[in-house]
């Protein structure tokens, strides 16, 4: 792990270096992985990335794995709960955003459109190969990803802000923005190539 140039956004916990070299930007398309990844990034406002990775495993275990069949079924009682729960950031919007996005996801379903189809379909199908050399030259934000949000509030997800769904973008592997001189680049570049 030693001896790679990375991202300079990541710190040298193993936790985090493992989430840059193994997920970040690796194209994801798995309905209920994605579902977790827009929660997460939606718990993540105002906070840094590197607070909810530590807590992901907390996530996992307070919202049933993130299944969103169990999670739109979650009551007031179980809000409550949530909100006495160290192992999340206990903010009752998120927490109900949180519930309220498994309710629109599941609705998305019966609609007959796949999460993952639809989310991709904000990039073409396929991941978007950036050539950035610094971090500071990346985006906050991008007209997809400004759609995309549009999209999502527009079917009742919350917490879907334009920054929130980029991050989410650049975290589910849809854009590769690992910097041109980090090891993962031509790695996410050739497994944008060949997503699936």
């Amino acid at each position: 792990m030693t001896g790679r140039t990375r991202c300079g956004w990541v710190n040298d916990d193993p936790l985090y270096i493992a989430y840059h070299d193994e997920e970040w930007g690796v194209p994801l398309h798995d309905d209920r992985r994605l579902f977790e990844m827009l929660v997460l990034e939606g718990a993540q406002a105002g906070l840094s990335w590197y607070t909810i990775l530590k807590k992901r495993d907390g996530y996992r275990r307070a919202f049933d794995a993130f299944d969103p069949e169990r999670v739109a079924r979650y009551d007031e009682k179980k809000v409550a709960s949530l909100l006495q729960d160290p192992g999340i950031v206990r903010n009752r919007l998120k927490v109900k955003a949180a519930i309220g996005n498994a309710r629109a996801w599941l609705d998305l379903r019966e609609s007959g459109l796949a999460f993952s189809d639809f989310l991709w379909h904000f990039t073409g199908g396929k991941p978007v190969v950036n050539a950035w050399r610094r971090l500071e030259d990346i985006p906050a934000a991008t007209p997809a990803s400004e759609a995309m949000s549009k999209a999502l509030k527009k079917l009742g997800f919350r917490f879907v802000g334009p920054t929130i769904c980029y991050a989410f973008m650049q975290a589910v592997g849809m854009v590769n923005d690992h910097t041109t001189t980090c090891f993962r680049w031509k790695e996410c570049k050739a497994l944008a190539e060949d997503p699936r």
